[in-house]
């Protein structure tokens, strides 16, 4: 990667704590949906976040609200995933889940143009993956959604698809 993108990619990290996108728990955002919420904590460096979904009655996810505090890779991460998921459907945001894990597996050789244009800003966490320290405080917002969508019931399963 070179140091221009490097560079770049920092300041979307950068920006995204310290501006994050659907902070600050709050009531459930639109009639008729399930709503859950999960607590998750990193215990290698303490970060933590609380994060709430919303699932509408078709599958759509429609709001995602959470609090946090830890290192800027970690709040940043929930801010991406807000703007990544929000108003996707169950499939759209478990192959994004995916992806990101994937990216996060990858050791910052990133996995291609393509499919880093499909996670927009999340692309920006390339690098975090050569930092295996730092995988955990990437994902914590991605495993607190997860377990979040499990609580509403609304997840898919495999025949669904």
């Amino acid at each position: 990667m070179s140091t221009s993108m490097e560079q770049l990619y920092q300041q979307v990290i950068l920006d995204h704590a310290k501006h994050p996108h659907g902070r600050g728990l709050g009531e459930v955002a639109v009639a008729e949906a399930r709503t859950a919420q999960s607590h998750q904590v990193n215990p290698t460096c303490g970060d933590e976040v609380t994060l709430q979904v919303d699932v509408d009655l078709s599958g759509v996810v429609r709001d995602v609200r959470w609090e946090g505090q830890g290192c800027s890779i970690s709040q940043a991460s929930v801010s991406v995933l807000h703007d990544l998921v929000v108003d996707q459907d169950l499939t759209t945001v478990d192959d994004l889940a995916g992806t990101f894990r994937a990216l996060m597996q990858s050791k910052g050789a990133g996995l291609g143009d393509e499919v880093e244009d499909k996670l927009g800003d999340a692309a920006a966490f390339t690098g975090v993956g050569r930092y295996s320290a730092r995988v955990k405080c990437a994902l914590l917002g991605w495993v607190a959604l997860n377990d979040a969508l499990i609580k509403t019931g609304a997840t898919r399963t495999k025949e669904d698809a």
